[in-house]
């Protein structure tokens, strides 16, 4: 898959299919502003883990890697399938989530 492209789903959509491996896709329905916000959370908070880790700070870690999952939960990749939720369901859950990292977030 090239950098430009979108990765291959599953019939179903409900998975995307990189490097020979099924990942929970992310919900469809997430607005892209809103989606945009929790990609830029997700990947804050992995580069979060990986300075923990560089200081072995057991504490920044779990935190850390607290915010990967609430950001992999709000975007759909995690918790009860999107595709079982309701409407409003989803949307609580990426709303809420929001709100959660937003206010978590480290303060630069």
């Amino acid at each position: 898959m090239e950098a430009d492209q979108s990765p291959e789903r599953t019939p179903d959509g409900h998975f995307v299919v990189i490097r020979g491996r099924k990942w929970r896709a992310t919900d469809p329905s997430i607005p892209e502003e809103t989606a945009a916000r929790l990609r830029r959370h997700l990947m804050s908070a992995r580069r979060a883990v990986r300075a923990a880790l560089a200081e072995s700070d057991a504490s920044a870690e779990r935190a850390a890697r607290a915010r990967v999952n609430r950001a992999k939960i709000a975007l759909g990749e995690r918790g009860t399938p999107w595709w079982e939720q309701s409407d409003g369901e989803r949307r609580e859950r990426w709303e809420d989530g929001l709100a959660e990292l937003d206010e978590r977030a480290p303060q630069v």
